[in-house]
């Protein structure tokens, strides 16, 4: 698929950032896949982020992977104040560390050139990570968003992306959240605050490949 400049997605300046491609989120068996699923089946979440992979990087965008923090048991021990989030990821010990849970999910590995962030303690993946310096030293300006989940770790890293001065674009059948209301909000209330875009997968496809 050829990639062309578009208004809103410039060659040599657009990247996807893909969010916590993990066995524990992506796969039957996962720690979080129940939590998940139910939406993720409703809008063929594995079918959208196969097709959004393949054509970026057939079009030779960069592709970032944008991975939580690999849990250990004594994470937060001494901590002043966890959040009630990081609290239940200790307990649940999601993406743990040496685990198949926190492997990549296989279809959603790293591939060769991708670039791997530094892990994310919270939900965004900018904050204590080396994100933005990456993005700037590709000269990246334009962000697309997949993965999980919409309304935490998509939501938080693309607010803060949009209040560092990116072009934000979501994809509202490329991630998922554990239900339709939460998707609602992330998508139809929250992202029209901060998203430059909210694009179902083949409206992202049409986009990327339509000159302008």
């Amino acid at each position: 698929m050829p990639f062309h400049d578009t208004p809103g997605y410039p060659a040599g300046r657009t990247a996807l950032l893909f969010i916590d491609p993990y066995n524990d989120f992506l796969s039957e068996g996962g720690k979080l896949w129940p939590l998940v699923s139910e939406v993720a089946r409703s809008v063929d979440l594995h079918v959208h982020l196969r097709r959004i992979s393949h054509a970026v990087r057939e079009a030779g965008l960069p592709v970032f992977i944008v991975p939580h923090h690999r849990a250990e048991p004594d994470d937060f021990r001494g901590w002043d104040h966890p959040t009630p989030y990081q609290l239940g990821a200790a307990r649940m010990q999601p993406f743990a560390k040496d685990s198949w849970g926190g492997d990549w999910h296989p279809e959603f590995a790293p591939q060769p050139g991708d670039i791997v962030a530094k892990e994310h303690w919270g939900a965004s993946g900018f904050a204590n990570t080396d994100l933005d310096y990456l993005l700037k030293q590709h000269h990246i300006s334009h962000l697309i968003l997949v993965g999980l989940i919409a309304n935490t770790c998509i939501e938080t890293t693309g607010r803060v992306a949009a209040e560092l001065g990116y072009h934000v674009t979501l994809v509202r059948d490329a991630t998922a959240a554990i239900s339709a209301e939460a998707m609602h909000a992330a998508h139809e209330v929250n992202a029209p605050t901060f998203a430059h875009r909210v694009l179902t997968t083949a409206q992202l496809l049409h986009a990327l490949c339509t000159p302008s």
